[in-house]
């Protein structure tokens, strides 16, 4: 019982213990004897584990095991003979005088897909940049490839086309090809999702799609685009002179790791594996605080002074939105409907934070023409921008006079999607002005849900006679898996 629940203390009794010596459980070890001890690194005492006569073992081991490098530091960082045996020179090339845990690290960077086609100048480069540690660059490169994976499947809705890329990061298009922005070699539509088999070998992790173009983003930081050029990048000539009907790398962005890329009406943006945001062409959006056009890509110094890093980046038509580390969304740009969701019209030059949003902890953000989508930590889906369009989400009705509803100038629960009972993970939706919009939602469980307009196929599911949209979401057959 609780003494301090039962009022007053009982009287417990103490006893005298009588110290006794220990009970002998064996005999007394002569005086003389020797304890045998094992070490790393070995001798003519018997029972050892001699660890330097199998050094390629180790190593090995060491690097078949996929160690955290901070668990590789632990194994040189204490003083025990056994962590010696790591600190010292290992003998192995390229470098003989590397520890066996720097070798380990280096066979694991080896590995990675950014890390092998660079050159030792670059390599080391990126060594020293790092800290002079082939365990820090390991640790680098872990967690750009832990920022770019997010989905383990993805769905854009492009303005009159569609992109989908699987789990093992292959690429379906679909819909409208008048640019070659299906990247398939030529210009004749798709109807149904056919596979882009000159990607054979390249693991995409991210797509992004506009007007007449579409952008794809490796395991390896790569950008490839294709279809109708008109962002004016120094490798394709003057604006709108070239269609590219294969996908092809982006020279101007080789030097720049992306793990995202998303397209706006006349500008592109992408964000970097040190979560940096670069945008390009015209300046009426590029949150640089100016309406300066921008040939190549420049850095958004005002994420400093808000002391946020960009996680996900998304460009609209003429607006652009990002999702920081602690949850905030940022958005700038053209405020045309109520789309920026600062609850007025008014254009931002910078990016600024969506208060309405401030007890909600975003993870996804997604820009239209005029309109924005946002996903919590929960799976719920906000939605703010021009309300003529069924593609953001809310009441399909129309009043007498043809009107959908008014503009939403401050974030909604898109309370549709919240009827579907499934956990939301990710929106994509057209960001043309050109083109009838639609939204694709993929939820938790892979499931693809699309609503919006459906004229040239690119919802993926069949339309009845003289119905051109979908107010509500509907289930798409595809397998993403």
């Amino acid at each position: 019982m609780d003494a301090t629940t039962s009022g007053a203390s009982p009287s417990i009794p103490f006893l005298n213990i009588v110290d006794e010596p220990p009970l002998s459980l064996a005999p007394p070890l002569p005086q003389n004897f020797q304890r045998s001890q094992r070490h790393c690194f070995g001798n003519s005492a018997p029972g050892e584990f001699p660890l330097a006569a199998s050094p390629s073992v180790v190593l090995h081991v060491l690097t078949a095991s996929d160690l955290d490098p901070q668990d590789l530091a632990k194994l040189e960082a204490s003083v025990k003979a056994t962590c010696a045996f790591f600190r010292k020179p290992a003998n192995f090339s390229p470098d003989y005088q590397l520890s066996m845990s720097e070798v380990a690290a280096l066979d694991m960077c080896q590995k990675r897909a950014i890390f092998k086609p660079m050159t030792m100048e670059e390599r080391e480069l990126l060594k020293q940049r790092c800290g002079g540690s082939w365990k820090l660059v390991l640790r680098y490169i872990l967690a750009g490839e832990a920022c770019c994976r997010r989905e383990k499947s993805q769905a854009i809705a492009g303005p009159g086309h569609s992109v989908a890329v699987t789990s093992c990061g292959s690429v379906y298009t679909f819909g409208s090809n008048g640019s070659g922005q299906l990247g398939h070699g030529t210009l004749e539509e798709e109807w149904r999702p056919r596979i882009i088999r000159s990607l054979q070998g390249i693991r995409i992790i991210q797509a992004a799609a506009g007007a007449g173009r579409t952008m794809l983003i490796s395991d390896a930081g790569r950008v490839y685009a294709f279809g109708k050029d008109s962002f004016g990048e120094a490798e394709y000539g003057a604006q709108g002179s070239k269609v590219v009907t294969t996908p092809q790398m982006v020279e101007s962005l080789k030097d720049i790791f992306v793990v995202q890329a998303a397209i706006g009406n006349f500008f592109t943006a992408v964000l970097s594996r040190e979560g940096r945001v670069y945008t390009f062409s015209w300046g009426g959006k590029l949150g640089h605080g100016s309406r300066t056009d921008e040939k190549y890509p420049r850095l958004i110094e005002q994420f400093q002074a808000l002391n946020l890093q960009p996680m996900v980046v998304a460009a609209g038509a003429w607006h652009a939105a990002v999702v920081g580390r602690d949850g905030r969304v940022c958005t700038w740009g053209w405020g045309r409907y109520g789309c920026l969701g600062h609850g007025n019209e008014e254009c931002e030059s910078v990016p600024k934070v969506v208060e309405a949003l401030s007890k909600v902890k975003a993870v996804h953000v997604a820009t239209g023409d005029y309109t924005t989508f946002v996903v919590s930590d929960n799976g719920d889906a906000y939605s703010f921008g021009c309300g003529e369009s069924s593609s953001l989400g809310h009441s399909a009705a129309v009043d007498g006079q043809g009107n959908r509803h008014t503009n939403v100038l401050t974030p909604e629960l898109v309370t549709s999607l919240k009827n579907i009972n499934e956990r939301v993970v990710q929106i994509s939706l057209t960001n043309s002005i050109y083109w009838n919009a639609h939204t694709f939602a993929l939820t938790e469980s892979g499931k693809l849900y699309a609503f919006g307009a459906g004229d040239k196929g690119q919802l993926g599911i069949e339309l009845v006679a003289q119905q051109t949209e979908r107010g509500n979401p509907e289930r798409v057959e595809i397998d993403l898996s």
